[in-house]
């Protein structure tokens, strides 16, 4: 089980967007579709679907957030013809970050942005054991760059089956990056694989929610732990969304109204969507009421 899913926030685009990621990579497939009405946003589409049998979610609701490289995601490749191939179709229309070549880390890598924005690693695993396929890689840039170890240690106490591996510091003359500073290290949350960087390269944007994650929780009990344990900002929170410290945009969400808005009426839909709208911190109870009309 995926406890912690992706969630990508598009102006208009989520539905050819995640067409598009699974005509690209093998072992993918589209699993759901759902409209929900009258949101500020107005009608947005929700869908939900698979890469290389991983689950992402996505959302059309207005050009509100723009995707940026902070959050990008990292596809292990086992052979150099898969890094040419999925370079090939993401980058196309899109802007490379790092051109694909080789490099002491990778004998084949890449990094570009696609024609959505969204930002993708490709690298050749080499005789790298190869397990999940596309890892979320958090890259801590701005007022948070020099913090992606301490972020890293803090999940860890949030979530179960969880550890950091190697780290991989910077060292001297590797300026603007401060030695000692995160270049790369992979961590676990749930027993899925994430991976964090610090950069103190100039950016044009950090963290913010055109990508989050997705917390799946089955009780009050949950939802209640993983809130109190993430919320850092006040303001940001609503629908079940949040900021943590570093400024990571996180969603909070019962499993059960995922089974609400796929079985549910017309008219049970709206009614949840409506409570759902009025929270910040999902009330499982409230949501339950909605559903039923109590």
């Amino acid at each position: 089980m995926h406890r912690i899913t992706p969630h990508l926030w598009f102006d208009r685009e989520a539905k050819e967007a995640a067409d598009f990621y699974v005509a690209t990579f093998p072992d993918s497939k589209v699993t759901s579709v759902r409209t929900i009405r009258d949101t500020p946003s107005g009608d947005c589409d929700i869908v939900s679907f698979e890469l290389f049998g991983q689950p992402f979610m996505s959302i059309s609701a207005g050009p509100l957030f723009k995707f940026s490289p902070a959050i990008s995601f990292f596809v292990s490749c086992k052979t150099k013809e898969e890094v040419q191939a999925f370079w090939n179709a993401l980058a196309a229309g899109g802007t490379t970050l790092m051109p694909l070549d080789s490099y002491p880390f990778s004998e084949l890598y890449g990094w570009t942005q696609d024609r959505y924005g969204l930002s993708w690693q490709l690298g050749y695993a080499g005789d790298q054991e190869v397990g999940q396929r596309i890892t979320p890689t958090l890259m801590f840039t701005g007022e948070v760059c020099g913090r992606a170890e301490e972020a890293m240690q803090f999940y860890t106490t949030v979530f179960a089956d969880s550890g950091v591996g190697e780290i991989f510091h910077y060292g001297p003359g590797e300026e603007p990056d401060r030695e000692g500073t995160v270049k790369y290290a992979p961590f676990t949350l749930e027993s899925q694989q994430f991976a964090a960087m610090d950069s103190a390269r100039a950016h044009e944007l950090g963290f913010n929610e055109a990508i989050s994650l997705m917390v799946e929780c089955r009780s009050q009990q949950e939802i209640d732990h993983f809130w109190n344990s993430l919320t850092a900002v006040p303001e940001a929170e609503q629908c079940g969304w949040l900021k943590d410290k570093f400024g990571v945009s996180w969603q909070v969400v019962p499993a059960q109204l995922d089974e609400m808005m796929g079985s549910g009426s017309e008219e049970q839909l709206a009614r949840v969507t409506q409570a759902f709208l009025q929270m910040k911190k999902f009330d499982l109870a409230e949501l339950a009421r909605a559903y039923e009309g109590s």
